[in-house]
């Protein structure tokens, strides 16, 4: 029994699961990912951090960041993929309660991946 909060427990279980492909999945993806993540909507404090997110994970997958684990990366794949996908464990079409799920997990990865996403921001505001 993991002592992990549940969401960080789905993340930690979804990011062992993540292929190439998946990662590759994300980066052309990327756009239509961060249409996900607009004002108004529960994701809208995730903004930045959604932006961040994506950031990470193209640089990573282009070869110019590699400063991170790659348990990382699969944990923000995990998370950006639950968020695009809109058949997660709560559907999308539900109204607000299915975005909600997505921001619940996307807190969660945030708290799970924070020490290595602020040395990737330092790393990428010094660029």
């Amino acid at each position: 029994m993991s002592s992990l909060p549940p969401d960080q427990a789905l993340i930690e279980q979804g990011s062992k699961k993540i292929s190439n492909e998946d990662v590759q999945k994300v980066v052309t993806k990327a756009d239509d990912i961060r249409k996900k993540f607009t004002p108004g909507g529960p994701l809208s404090r995730f903004i930045e951090d959604g932006k961040l997110l994506i950031a990470i994970v193209k640089d990573y997958w282009s070869g110019a960041y590699r400063q991170v684990p790659y348990g990382t990366i699969a944990a923000i794949v995990f998370t950006l993929l639950y968020v695009f996908n809109p058949l997660d464990l709560i559907p999308d079409v539900l109204p607000v309660i299915g975005q909600i799920d997505d921001a619940t997990v996307v807190a969660a990865c945030l708290l799970f991946v924070e020490q290595d996403l602020q040395v990737y921001k330092q790393w990428k505001f010094s660029q």
